[in-house]
């Protein structure tokens, strides 16, 4: 038998009344305001985000500028000349409460060495040695400050009598990358082990500076040391 085809009954669209219409453009106009706030608010965050960092860069750029304003008169103080009636010693306190308000102003390892250098100027080895050793660990791979505060924290310890510890500092500073200061390192640990009566040990120091930094300028004195050992 043929398939007795159904006829579709299409239901007519209900229409909507006007109360419902405007029931669904409130609900429209709503939801719209609400996405006008939130895009606001997103704006606004961004703004202020937008603010806050440039503000930040002013505000580096300006503490950047006045401490190297700082730092510059410290070094004028410290370096040049002595005016008549003023106590040298007085200009080193100066210059080191000038790099000390360098460093509070914006961190560096230039200030904080130089302040470490006034206190040993003024022959107060246990500041500058803390000093140094603070310089040390916050800039442990700064290629020129870290090389000069070990180098300064070993004259420090032997000025004190604390050969144990200026020994373990010029070790630290041999051991560091790059060669600056490697041969000061090995004069000054031979020097201390003469001082000690090691004279062998001393003599290895001296033989390792004449052949591994021939253009040292301590290279002439290192090969006087060998010599005069072996005629001795």
């Amino acid at each position: 038998m043929p398939k007795v085809i159904k006829k579709r009954i299409y239901k007519k669209a209900e229409i909507e009344t006007e109360e419902q219409v405007k029931e669904r453009l409130e609900n429209l106009k709503e939801k719209l305001a609400e996405r006008q706030r939130n895009l606001i608010k997103y704006g606004a965050i961004i703004l202020i985000l937008i603010i806050a960092i440039a503000g930040f860069f002013v505000y580096y750029k300006s503490t950047s500028q006045k401490a190297k304003n700082l730092e510059y008169q410290a070094y004028k103080t410290l370096y040049g000349p002595v005016l008549p009636g003023v106590n040298k010693q007085d200009n080193i306190s100066k210059a080191l409460e000038l790099f000390k308000k360098s460093y509070d102003t914006k961190k560096s390892p230039s200030s904080l060495y130089y302040s470490a250098i006034c206190y040993y100027d003024l022959e107060k080895y246990g500041d500058s040695i803390n000093t140094l050793k603070n310089l040390i660990s916050k800039y442990p791979d700064d290629s020129i400050y870290t090389p000069l505060a070990y180098q300064t924290l070993a004259s420090a310890y032997i000025l004190k009598g604390d050969l144990s510890e200026a020994k373990k500092t010029l070790n630290a500073l041999y051991n560091l990358k790059g060669n600056l200061f490697k041969d000061v390192a090995l004069m000054q640990t031979a020097i201390i082990l003469e001082k000690e009566g090691k004279y062998d040990e001393a003599k290895k120091q001296y033989e390792e500076l004449t052949k591994k930094f021939p253009e040292s300028p301590l290279k002439s004195e290192a090969a006087a040391k060998i010599s005069a050992k072996k005629e001795g």
